[in-house]
């Protein structure tokens, strides 16, 4: 595998060394790049594929499907119109003016620690899980970009 196959390619496996520095690679390109206003918008856009490719590629190597990824994104949904809901009812509640708008700031603050938890909880789940031994239904167990030795 290399470079390019591992952030344009969603086919395959990739061990946990190799998962771990190209989230960083990601990671850092965004946020470096995310402060600069309209080319940071476009380029995290463009960094959502090679983030699929990655996590799917490490969830195929313990036999999990890439499409597992969607389960953060629906808990994200759904504690979306429990905030709404919650924030809108608190505000409700609260009446009009400072009141209301310290209800639904609270309820978002909580809604945004939640995700935070959720998005960190995914990721320590898919780069610490152990990598299949042997081959599975995504292919032969996986050789590190890194060295060049198999990663288990």
């Amino acid at each position: 595998m290399n470079w390019q196959n591992l952030f344009l390619s969603a086919n395959g496996r990739i061990g946990q060394k190799d998962f771990w520095i190209g989230y960083l690679i990601l990671f850092v390109s965004g946020l470096v790049l995310g402060m600069i206003p309209v080319l940071g918008m476009l380029v995290g856009l463009a960094l959502i594929y090679p983030n699929v490719c990655l996590f799917s590629k490490r969830l195929h190597d313990f036999g999990k499907t890439g499409w597992l990824q969607l389960a953060p994104i629906a808990i994200y949904l759904v504690l979306a119109v429990i905030a709404a809901v919650v924030g809108g009812g608190a505000a409700a509640l609260t009446g009009a003016g400072d009141g209301g708008l310290v209800a639904v700031m609270a309820t978002m603050g909580v809604f945004v620690l939640v995700m935070v938890a959720v998005h960190l909880g995914f990721l320590l789940w898919v780069g610490l899980s152990k990598s299949d031994p042997a081959s599975n239904p995504y292919g032969p167990p996986p050789v590190s970009l890194v060295g060049g030795t198999a990663t288990v």
